[in-house]
């Protein structure tokens, strides 16, 4: 049997592109979200994804959840691909205890809630594939994004100690950092704005979507076992670290 993949955020933009790309690839996926119903709905009707909505920042919902999919689907979850988060952006003398809290909640919270779920059983079953979507502004900060730099830089260095800790079962544990892509967030930023994103770019456009799944479905191949700890850069030569 195909193994079953788990990716958060799933149904949109980055997380719908892995989700889509891991189906290809010939595993089973499902996928989890928040609040949008509709863009979850026509998700699951166009990929027949099946679509599990809870609330990644509650470590009990993650619990149930996990084991609801698991239940679901009749076998439980070897790859697990952390991939949901948002931004809550300003300037640190502006921001609110409520902007911090949302941000490491959603963005580096949840990918303890979400990998204390399945570490157990991966570690039971000695296989086991995570890899933890985290950002170029996690590695180089940003202006506007205390809040977000370190919850991004948290999951590099959640990544590094879980992959020590978890090498010896068979599991890997591994970041795909992107760089500027082209989803609904981005394009929500101000066209201006953009262009001078763009304009600080070597390769001189945006990331697709597709371009970030791709390195996930590497990393998350039987093939690449060696590689745990890594953080994949992609990000058109914008940070090379």
């Amino acid at each position: 049997m195909a193994r079953l993949a788990l990716v958060t955020g799933g149904t949109r933009g980055i997380g719908a592109a892995i989700a889509e790309r891991l189906q290809r690839d010939g595993l089973r996926v499902a996928v989890t979200y928040r609040g949008n119903d509709a863009a979850a709905r026509a998700f699951s009707e166009r990929t027949a994804i099946p679509v599990f909505r809870w609330d990644v920042a509650d470590f009990d919902a993650c619990a149930r959840g996990v084991a609801e999919v698991a239940a679901a689907l009749a076998q439980p979850v070897d790859v697990l691909i952390n991939n949901a988060g948002i931004t809550r952006d300003g300037a640190l003398h502006k921001m609110s205890p409520e902007q911090w809290r949302a941000v490491i909640d959603d963005d580096l919270n949840a990918c303890f809630n979400m990998s204390r779920a399945v570490i157990g059983g991966m570690r039971d079953r000695g296989w086991g594939r995570i890899v933890n979507i985290a950002s170029i502004n996690g590695q180089k900060g940003q202006f506007g994004q205390t809040n977000y730099a370190a919850a991004k830089a948290g999951v590099i260095g959640f990544t590094k100690a879980l992959a020590l800790e978890s090498a010896h079962k068979g599991i890997t544990v591994n970041v795909v950092a992107p760089g500027y892509t082209a989803t609904e967030m981005v394009a929500a930023v101000d066209p201006k704005v953009l262009d001078g994103i763009v304009g600080q770019i070597p390769v001189g456009r945006l990331g697709r979507p597709e371009e970030i799944a791709h390195a996930v479905a590497f990393l998350v191949d039987d093939l690449s076992g060696f590689i745990t700890g890594s953080t994949v850069s992609i990000n058109g030569g914008q940070y090379m670290v």
